[in-house]
């Protein structure tokens, strides 16, 4: 009896000990199962980051520009744009001066020249835009950094008053080529922008190199270099300076010529045989705090309302093809393109810039 005892005890262990172990599988009591489901809990009821709702530019383009940007862009996504205003080569060392800690979000305005130097330097973001689709190549970045978004032709910006009352009783023809410009009447009139700052400076100069060759190139720039009173940082300086009646004639982005025009200065823009053109361009910087809203800011500039709106705002050309001219501008088809090698202009700007500032001396903008 005392063995059937031991036994019967021993089969209740063992048969508790099994229990005690299935259950311990099945989690029904475990500890571990137990925190988990209290993390899980807790997990589901932390409430998710909200999406940002901000995004810093850098921009390059013009206040009027920016204005209808800002707005427009809050009333169709709800992002609300903060902006600092450069020239585009200051914006682009800026961006470059900041890799370590980028405060901007995007890079926007000036020629794509500039963005193909800095997206050397690893701070831009590779995005390409799925409404780049029907768009001519020359308007995406092949290594994907930029975007073209606008275009814009030079073109020579006269003061119709003053050139009435002082150039014409000369015998002086308004000018309609850029060797005009060389006319030793304009001397100390003419004013420009500096190709170390401003996008239209740069490509005013390699305009001339393009045109007419190296050599030649650099003698016209060096005669013209005679005539010019001062270069300012931007491009777009020079217009308000002959609209203002400061200086009677200068060269700018024929739409920024022909929107200070609309406001009833007494201005005139010709657009010359053998002009060059920017694409405008716009880009993410890498490691910027709101990178998903400058993707969305990206794909809204290649939206045809908004290149309808920049045309109608700026009188830039759009890139897309269903979009009409600006009024008043000349058809981008009857404009006489020099043979602008945009890869070549990029490699060379550091050169040209370096031999542009010693040949001007101290004539910059103070």
């Amino acid at each position: 009896m005392k063995n059937i005892k031991v036994k019967l005890i021993s089969i209740v262990t063992l048969a508790m000990l099994m229990a005690t172990t299935l259950l311990s599988g099945c989690g029904a009591s475990s500890p571990t199962a137990a925190t988990a489901a209290a993390d899980n809990s807790k997990s589901a009821a932390q409430p998710s980051t909200p999406a940002s709702t901000k995004l810093v530019l850098y921009s390059a383009l013009n206040d009027s520009d920016i204005t209808w940007i800002k707005q427009q862009f809050k009333q169709d996504t709800g992002i609300e744009i903060e902006n600092l205003n450069f020239s585009a080569g200051d914006a682009a060392a800026r961006v470059v001066a900041e890799k370590a800690a980028p405060k901007a979000d995007v890079m926007i305005g000036g020629s794509v020249e500039f963005y193909d130097n800095i997206a050397k330097e690893g701070v831009l973001e590779k995005y390409t835009s799925p409404n780049t689709k029907g768009l001519d190549n020359q308007f995406i970045d092949p290594n994907g950094y930029w975007q073209g978004w606008y275009m814009g032709v030079l073109g020579i910006v006269y003061n119709t008053d003053r050139f009435k009352n002082e150039m014409a009783p000369k015998g002086i023809k308004e000018p309609v080529i850029w060797d005009d410009l060389l006319n030793p009447a304009y001397k100390d009139l003419y004013v420009t922008s500096n190709p170390a700052s401003a996008g239209g400076g740069y490509i005013f100069a390699a305009d001339q190199l393009f045109r007419l060759g190296d050599q030649n190139g650099w003698d016209y720039l060096n005669k013209l270099n005679q005539n010019v009173h001062h270069y300012t940082a931007t491009a777009g300086d020079p217009i308000t300076l002959v609209a203002t009646g400061q200086f009677i004639v200068g060269m700018a982005w024929a739409h920024d010529i022909e929107t200070q025009m609309k406001k009833g200065y007494p201005i005139k823009v010709v657009v010359p045989d053998q002009t060059a053109y920017e694409i405008g361009g716009a880009a993410i910087v890498k490691g910027g705090q709101n990178t998903a809203n400058a993707k969305k800011f990206i794909d809204w500039l290649l939206t045809k309302p908004v290149q309808e709106k920049n045309r109608d705002n700026s009188n830039r050309y759009s890139v897309m093809k269903n979009v009409t001219p600006p009024q008043g501008m000349i058809p981008l088809a009857n404009v006489s393109l020099v043979n602008y090698d945009r890869s070549k202009a990029s490699a060379m700007k550091a050169d040209v810039v370096k031999k542009f500032t010693e040949m001007i001396g101290s004539k910059t903008a103070k």
